[in-house]
């Protein structure tokens, strides 16, 4: 039995959406599904920054782990078998509180993906293409935007392409997974046999306040995404019984493939030497002398021979991996904007599924206008500064997804209580301890992106972000909240915009 979608409000089912559901295709299968998950969660873009805290960053990982990252993947499991529906998480928190709840957590869902690809994740392609290809120079501006702006919109018009097609690229980028992180982790150990290994005592990994508050933000942003894969369930061949197949493998993966990186960059490098942007990369280059090359006396690592020739393997598999990264984000945040625009909680003419491809082409160009945006801006804001575009576009991001989780987490408690008949394929323990303490989790980290050391010593020496001083503290609270304030509005706008779809779909009753 496949569950209908429960009516919001008192508007009912907007007409619009059974004549843009008509035009999804069924081509998301179990497999397919998997290595969605993998290129949703596993993120080599961060691995940096996870790093460069040294070996206590190994202790979060494995307890947000267990406390974050397995909650959610139960969470998701019910709400994903449970209302299938296209659109996933918009579905799940306009169902439980509202259009208007649903309206802005999903245009929060939806602008990090844009925001992240044109900024994050362009730039980590850059850096690696500039470390293996370019001899570690900059790039100048013509190219800078040449290579970046390729880079977005590959990335656009895969998520534009009929899933049929364009559902490869997270195929591929998965497999670049396996084969860079697994290449990677070989590599450490021939090159600690060889050369010897930074030594860290137990107490290194003994776990602290102030690195709670540095490390829970990002490690949440990377363990986010199990409902991804949701916003396309229409498209799923057997959504009730692939979603948690594909959730539960995904899982164990996904905490195999950051532990073992993270554990070797500290291996490898110094933690003083390990920076947010380059970290990972850096990594790479080191250990692959053990093939061909040399670290000189500064620590700058030089490759030749087999050495150079399996760093630039490796730094296309990287740029692969970060293109995927974005791809799926970018086809799953679009669906949902693209549902919302069909179900009155955005405008109109954002909900409109293509005939041709089946995809929604309207949202997929407006994300590449804003990734383009995004990229232009923050370029020119930085003076070109390929670190600071990192770090200021990664800060915003993180802190705009894991506030939309605050609409999508209480969801499984409170449909568990509206909703009590909907079949359950699989049902998650304890619903309610679940969503109250994800819910904590994810309200605990938002204030600390926003006020770091909230609650100890604001903006403490402890806490301060790198470059920010204690007199800053305001200027950084600003920078932090006027944005994210400025996206829930725009929330609002946009569910103010849906109000001719609700007030069709209630004159049709």
């Amino acid at each position: 039995m496949t569950a209908g979608p429960i009516a919001p409000e008192s508007a009912g089912t907007p007409a619009a959406a059974q004549t843009e559901r008509q035009k999804l295709r069924k081509h998301f299968g179990r497999f397919d599904i998997l290595f969605f998950l993998l290129c949703t969660i596993v993120g080599v873009d961060t691995i940096g920054t996870v790093a460069a805290s040294g070996a206590e960053a190994f202790t979060w990982l494995i307890v947000l782990a267990a406390v974050f990252f397995v909650p959610s993947a139960l969470l998701t499991a019910e709400l994903g078998a449970a209302f299938p529906d296209e659109g996933g998480p918009y579905i799940w928190t306009s169902r439980a509180f509202g259009r208007l709840a649903g309206a802005v957590n999903n245009f929060l869902y939806w602008i990090t993906n844009p925001v992240w690809l044109g900024g994050t994740l362009s730039v980590s392609a850059v850096t690696a293409y500039t470390t293996f290809f370019n001899d570690g120079k900059e790039l100048s501006t013509p190219a800078f935007y040449a290579f970046t702006l390729v880079f977005v919109w590959v990335g656009v018009l895969a998520a534009i392409l009929s899933f049929d097609i364009g559902k490869w690229i997270p195929t591929i980028g998965a497999w670049s997974r396996f084969l860079l992180l697994g290449l990677f982790t070989v590599t450490v150990v021939i090159y600690g046999v060889r050369h010897g290994l930074h030594g860290f005592g137990l107490g290194d990994f003994a776990p602290s306040y102030a690195g709670f508050v540095a490390l829970v933000p990002v490690l949440m942003f990377n363990y986010v995404g199990f409902e991804l894969p949701n916003t396309a369930g229409d498209e799923m061949t057997d959504a009730q019984k692939d979603v948690p197949f594909a959730i539960f493998r995904s899982a164990g993966l996904a905490i195999a493939l950051y532990a073992l990186p993270i554990l070797g960059i500290l291996l490898v490098l110094p933690v003083k030497a390990i920076t947010g942007l380059g970290g990972f990369i850096d990594a790479i280059r080191q250990v692959f002398t053990v093939y061909g090359g040399h670290v000189a006396a500064d620590g700058t690592a030089s490759l030749s021979g087999a050495g150079s020739l399996l760093g630039d393997l490796a730094a296309i598999m990287f740029i692969l991996t970060v293109l995927s990264s974005g791809v799926t984000w970018v086809m799953g945040s679009d669906r949902a904007l693209a549902v919302s625009g069909y179900d009155g909680a955005a405008p109109r003419f954002l909900g409109v599924i293509s005939s041709r491809f089946g995809t929604p082409v309207r949202v997929n160009v407006l994300s590449g206008l804003v990734s383009t945006l995004v990229l232009i801006l923050a370029h020119e804001l930085t003076h070109g500064s390929a670190a600071k575009l990192f770090g200021a576009v990664l800060g915003l991001a993180v802190s705009t997804t894991l506030v939309s989780y605050l609409g999508i987490f209480p969801a499984l408690a409170v449909l568990r209580r509206k909703a009590p008949d909907v079949h359950r394929p699989y049902r998650a323990p304890f619903p309610l301890a679940i969503s109250v303490v994800l819910t904590a989790l994810v309200l605990f980290a938002t204030v600390q992106l926003i006020a770091p050391g909230a609650g100890d010593h604001w903006f403490g020496s402890a806490y301060a972000p790198d470059g920010w001083t204690h007199g800053e503290r305001w200027r950084y609270l600003l920078t932090e909240a006027v944005p994210l304030a400025g996206f829930m509005l725009l929330g609002v706008l946009f569910w103010a915009l849906g109000r001719p779809t609700r007030t069709a779909a209630a004159k049709s009753l």
